[in-house]
This record gives C-alpha cells, sequence and structure tokens, in this order.
C-alpha cells in the first residue's frame, strides 16, 4: 500500500500545473490505465476542487477514461448545466448515474462485535458494504475516487472510503453509516479523524476491497477572510496514511478556534450549492460545537427550496421535524417508515440544536409555516439579506446594527468552528 504524491502545508496554494504533475507523478508510478472509472463528488462539493482533477484525468488519458460516476449517495443526479460547470469540456455521455436503492452490490457485512466494539457499544448491529456495482463488475483496471478531506458531521473528517462505501453505496450501508453516527453522537465526531464509522469503513476497506483497483486523490481546500481558495494539499494513494496526512493537514486549516463562545451566528448558503436543508444544514452541523448556550443561528439560504433532495426523505423531515437524538431513537423505534430509512432519522438528529440554540432559518422558497413545522424558527429573507450583507462581510466578529456582536461565516460547508463554550 503506497502513498503516490503528497505535497501540502498550511501556506501552501497549488496551481493547476501542480494538480496535472502530481496525476502525471501517479501515472507514471502506477502506469497508465486501460479502463478508468473516475468517482468525483457532485456539485454540492464544487470547491474541493475535485472537478478539476476529473477535467485533467480526462485530459491525460482519453478515451482511457470510460466512465465517471459522481459519488451522490442519496443526492439527487447531476443535471446537464451542473456537469458543464463543474467539469467543463468532459463529454456527457461518460457520466453515470449513482442509483442508490437499486444499482448496488454487496461486497461484505462488517460483524456487529467489531461495530459495538468501536462505538464503545452504543451501536451493536452488522454494517453492509455496498457499493455501486460498476465498481465491482465494470472490468476497470483503475477506480480513482477523488475528492476532499473537510470536517464532516456523519464520519468526522469527509472523503477517502466514505466517497466509496457512502458516495456510491447502497440503501442499507448509507442508512445505517449514518444512524449509527447520529446515535454515537455528531459533537463527538466532528472534525475527527479515526471516528468508530472511518474504522468500519477502513476495516470494509481492508477486508472486501483487494481486487478493487482502488487509488485516491484527496485535496484540502482553505477559504481565507478575501473568500480565496487556496488548495493546501494534495495526497494521492491506495492505503489509509494518505487519508490521514490529508486529515491532520485539514484540521490545522479547515477548524477554526473561536477565542469566546459566540451568542449568534450568521451563517450564508451559496445558492449555487444549497437548495435544501439536507445540504445547507451544514450550517447547523459545522457550528453547533461554536455557538453559545442560549445562542442563536441565522441561515441565509436563498436558495432553499426544499428539506429533503429525495421525494421520500423530504416526506418523512416534514412529517418529525428535526429533534433532539433522544426523541429521535424514540421515534424510530416506533414508526416504521422512520426505522426504514435511518438516513433520514439520523439527518433529523444532525439537524437538531438538541433545545441548546434557536435556528433561525431565512429559506427563500420555503414558507414560514413549513420552516416553523421542522422545529425552526422563519426568519425574513429579504429583510436579514439586507441586514448582512454576504457581499463585503468576512468570516469573523461583527456588530450588528442593534449594537450586538455576531459571528459571520461566508460557506459553512467548507470549515468547522469551536469554542470554549464552558462546560
Amino acid at each position: 500500500m503506497t502513498t503516490f504524491f503528497a505535497s501540502g502545508s498550511k501556506t501552501a496554494s497549488l496551481t493547476s500545473e501542480d494538480l496535472r504533475n502530481a496525476l502525471l507523478q501517479t501515472f507514471s508510478a502506477i502506469g497508465k490505465p486501460e479502463r478508468a472509472l473516475l468517482l468525483p463528488p457532485d456539485h454540492t462539493r464544487l470547491f474541493s476542487r475535485a472537478g478539476e482533477l476529473t477535467v485533467l484525468c480526462h485530459q491525460i488519458l482519453g478515451d482511457r477514461v470510460k466512465d465517471i460516476m459522481p459519488a451522490l449517495g442519496t443526492h439527487s443526479p447531476m443535471k446537464a448545466d451542473k456537469l458543464d460547470h463543474m467539469f467543463p469540456g468532459v463529454p456527457h455521455d461518460l457520466f453515470r448515474p449513482h442509483l442508490w436503492r437499486d444499482d448496488v452490490v454487496r461486497l461484505g457485512t462488517v460483524p456487529a462485535e467489531f461495530v459495538s466494539e468501536v462505538t464503545g457499544g452504543m451501536y451493536d448491529r452488522p454494517w453492509e458494504a455496498q457499493v455501486n456495482q460498476l465498481l465491482r463488475d465494470g472490468g476497470h483496471d483503475l477506480i480513482f475516487s477523488l475528492g476532499q478531506v473537510v470536517p464532516h458531521e456523519v464520519i468526522g473528517m469527509a472523503n477517502y472510503n466514505k466517497n466509496v462505501f457512502v458516495g456510491t453505496g447502497g440503501k442499507d450501508g448509507i442508512n445505517e453509516s449514518h444512524y449509527l453516527s447520529a446515535v454515537y453522537g455528531i459533537e463527538q465526531t466532528l472534525g475527527q479523524a479515526n471516528t468508530p464509522l472511518r474504522q468500519i469503513l477502513n476495516y470494509a476497506s481492508d477486508h472486501f476491497c483487494k481486487n478493487l483497483p482502488l487509488v485516491y486523490a484527496l485535496t484540502v481546500i482553505e477559504q481565507l477572510p478575501d473568500r480565496s481558495l487556496h488548495t493546501r494539499g494534495l495526497f494521492i494513494g491506495d492505503d489509509h496514511d494518505t487519508f490521514f496526512q490529508a486529515a491532520e493537514l485539514a484540521r490545522q486549516v479547515n477548524i477554526t478556534m473561536i477565542p469566546r463562545a459566540p451568542k449568534h451566528v450568521v451563517a450564508y448558503l451559496d445558492p449555487n450549492e444549497f437548495k435544501s436543508t439536507w445540504l445547507g444544514n451544514k450550517a447547523i452541523y459545522r457550528t453547533r460545537l461554536a455557538i453559545a448556550n442560549g445562542g442563536r443561528l441565522t441561515v441565509l439560504g436563498p436558495a432553499v427550496e426544499e428539506f429533503g433532495e429525495d421525494e421520500q426523505i423530504d416526506r418523512l423531515i416534514r412529517k418529525y421535524g428535526y429533534r433532539t437524538r433522544t426523541e429521535v431513537i424514540r421515534l424510530v423505534a416506533e414508526n416504521e417508515d422512520l426505522a426504514g430509512n435511518l438516513s433520514a432519522a439520523a439527518h433529523l438528529v444532525h439537524g437538531s440544536p438538541e433545545n441548546r440554540f434557536e435556528v433561525v432559518y431565512a429559506a427563500g422558497h420555503l414558507s414560514d409555516e413549513e420552516i416553523r413545522s421542522v422545529g425552526y424558527t422563519p426568519g425574513n429573507l429579504s429583510e436579514l439579506m439586507r441586514r448582512y450583507d454576504v457581499e463585503t462581510l468576512q468570516n469573523g466578529f461583527h456588530i450588528d446594527e442593534d449594537g450586538s456582536e455576531f459571528y459571520f461565516i461566508q460557506n459553512p460547508s467548507l470549515g468547522l468552528w469551536q469554542s470554549d463554550r464552558g462546560e
């Protein structure tokens, strides 16, 4: 098992030419494949530079790239305009949609004993390792997973084999992974590299993927106060150490320690990224370790038009709302529809402020009644967008028009914010 390329530091800023050279070095080491499958994320990871890496792979490998499958997980398939935006110049006929409820195969089962051990006895069910059947049966000699390592609510640090087992996973594997992590606890998970779920996925990689020609390219991205994005690192390899190198750099550049717990946080959801609370609730996940007890989070979501991107999940969010972990565990035990969609159950836990702070949600295309029905406080979008000028505000503390203090976050998906809340 090998790291083929590793470059990164807190001050690095890798260029397009650096990315190209890294890929050339990698293909020189492993040999150019005859049949390559590329696994980038979808447009919800627009800033990962995985789109650019995909384009570069296509330029370098040409018709050796036989298939490209965006690792959608439970997200909706990408439309033509999104493909063109993220993967300019790549022919649409190379793209394959991932159908997470249907088009999957089981590689193996992580035993319940192992799951119980790594979760400290909090979860004791086996976990099904599922992937899209194209990975197992497509006849590829390279499966190249491309993505960004960044703090994440379900697995601690996103990407690596999560891109495979969740991004191209099936109903059982995705649902169970999200729920077991939610039961374990989001605040014990955020920003940690070697979480229980990561250990479960690593077990699956070690035991069930030996015949899959998997290689991973992992970026680490930092956004500066002037909104510029810098690629602080790129790590390419086929082993756990490649991921842990990237995760350590992400910990250094993507976790912001706030000197005091803000009473009010304002987070903006870029319309190009966020059209649902399913995605937009990163504003809650990534700030919950910072907000003072009894504080308030204001979410500015001008393009938010639905709760779940999937019709079934949307219906469940509307039915049950964002509840505390204890309440959701009880609802799962009592209701077959929620027990049958544990990803939705996990999302309800992750999106709950656990009665510790208020969430004011200003959604561009959801009514006040809809927002209120799921447990949030509706906000007036036009008024709040006037009050908080997202074009000029930078990350950090500011004085509000009423003289109070607030902390602004330009893009919650790019990091994790923490403070000492005195707990």
